[in-house]
């Protein structure tokens, strides 16, 4: 696994900026260099700012949208629409907001959805979807993203990998969680292996309660009690933080600090 590099912003606001700078430059490097590029998007405060910090930059309309594989690390398993979705917030914040080709906009089936209240099935749905976008030099059951958004809860969960529940054992690259400590307790959630095949994984944080779970996820810990340790890219890993996040790096590790 790669070492992380972190960068220090001053607040969440120039946090959500800079993601979303950064977001259109690596996305148009990879489609001038590849015609086609792929995202995982995540939900929660950070990474829906960052959505809608994209959508208001004139530098968006860089992005070829059409050519844009659009896939989520995690969902609520709620009805099409719902609130707390995290597809409904992304809609709203970006998706909504820019051409993007319908067919390659990847949300996790809802619970209202073809598999109805079948979480598993549903995962299964989603895990049979990567497997059809995976190419042969992808070399496993999910393609090789090139950039994998994910946030950190103050639990240091990711995704929907909650510290000591039964997907952080799961190989499969999708997986249905049942009893999760945070409402609501149905989710889906790409895996720690799934996770780990994309090119680069970029861990958003901010805010004074996420400090520990960020010093604890940079510190060497195991994944199994801390899920944020495991989040890491094959060619990449960034932990994009503002000063509160970052207020209890541990000692000695180099950072990036930025105005």
């Amino acid at each position: 696994m790669t070492t992380p590099t972190v960068l220090v912003h001053r607040d969440q606001t120039l946090l959500a900026r800079a993601a979303a700078a950064r977001l259109v430059t690596r996305l148009v490097d990879v489609q001038a260099a590849r015609g086609t590029a792929s995202i995982v998007l995540t939900g929660g405060g950070v990474g829906t700012a960052v959505l809608a910090e994209l959508n208001a930059t004139g530098a968006r309309d860089a992005i070829d949208w059409g050519r844009l594989d659009i896939w989520w690390g995690d969902e609520r398993f709620l009805p099409s629409g719902h609130p707390e979705r995290n597809e409904t917030g992304a809609r709203a914040a970006l998706l909504d907001h820019v051409p993007v080709d319908p067919e390659r906009v990847r949300a996790m089936p809802p619970s209202d959805g073809p598999d109805g209240p079948d979480p598993e099935a549903a995962a299964a749905r989603y895990a049979s979807w990567l497997r059809a976008a995976a190419r042969p030099e992808d070399h496993g059951p999910v393609p090789s993203f090139d950039v994998l958004l994910l946030g950190v809860g103050p639990d240091a969960h990711v995704a929907s990998l909650f510290p000591e529940m039964p997907a952080l054992y799961d190989e499969r690259p999708v997986v249905a969680v049942r009893g999760a400590p945070k409402p609501p307790p149905t989710r889906i959630t790409l895996t720690l292996p799934a996770i780990r095949a994309a090119r680069e994984v970029w861990v958003l944080a901010a805010g004074e309660a996420k400090a520990d779970a960020v010093r604890l996820g940079l510190s060497g810990a195991g994944p199994v009690q801390v899920p944020v340790a495991g989040a890491r890219g094959r060619q990449r890993t960034l932990f994009l933080l503002d000063r509160a996040a970052a207020a209890k790096l541990p000692p000695g590790l180099e950072r990036i600090a930025s105005p």
